[in-house]
């Protein structure tokens, strides 16, 4: 069992991804937008954006033909900055993340992958292919991220189940080959340049 966290920007499709490939009912806390949120939940990109996390997702997915059988817990986290300090308990225990990201709003990806980046616990990127959106090369995306070159980059539609299972087993090889030796910080420091 090995619990992953998936995380992006505000409307990147984690939630869609989770409940794509989860085996149960997922856990959502979706509330609808209102008008006390828009001054900091930006729909520019996302206009048909109508609810947003609150909390986190949860979902469930067995893999028993995997090389070795995997029964992964999946947790999405609430993609807005102000959220950050809950991302630290949703990633305690975690064997690494996925950071979803909308070439739509790429500057919404930065705080996701300096958190993982921050706290040392293996991720990799996962380009959700929008429809109506540009297609960008990984690379491309890797160099936009400013991204070292072990960090996976794959493209995916996190509508679509076998793309997210795809991803999930991405994480898991690039965390089995990149674990930290030491503990995965789970203490929000006082700002998060200060990890």
């Amino acid at each position: 069992m090995l619990k992953v966290v998936i995380a992006g920007g505000f409307g990147a499709g984690k939630t869609t991804a989770v409940g794509a490939v989860s085996e149960i009912t997922p856990l959502s806390t979706e509330e609808y937008l209102t008008e006390a949120s828009a001054d900091v939940d930006s729909l520019e990109g996302v206009e048909a954006k109508r609810t947003t996390t609150v909390a986190f997702d949860f979902g469930r997915l067995s893999l028993p033909d995997a090389p070795v059988p995997l029964e992964l817990f999946l947790f999405g986290t609430p993609g807005q900055d102000r959220f950050v300090d809950l991302w630290y308990d949703l990633s305690r225990g975690a064997v690494g993340a996925v950071v979803l990201v909308d070439t739509r709003r790429l500057e919404s990806s930065f705080t996701p992958v300096s958190f993982f980046e921050d706290i040392d616990l293996p991720f990799v990127v996962a380009v959700n292919q929008f429809d109506g959106a540009h297609r960008y090369h990984p690379e491309q995306v890797r160099t936009a991220l400013e991204l070292p070159a072990h960090v996976p980059v794959v493209t995916c539609d996190a509508r679509n189940p076998n793309h997210v299972a795809g991803v999930l087993l991405t994480l898991v090889g690039h965390a089995v080959k990149n674990t930290p030796a030491g503990p995965v910080r789970t203490t929000p420091p006082t700002t998060l340049q200060d990890a």
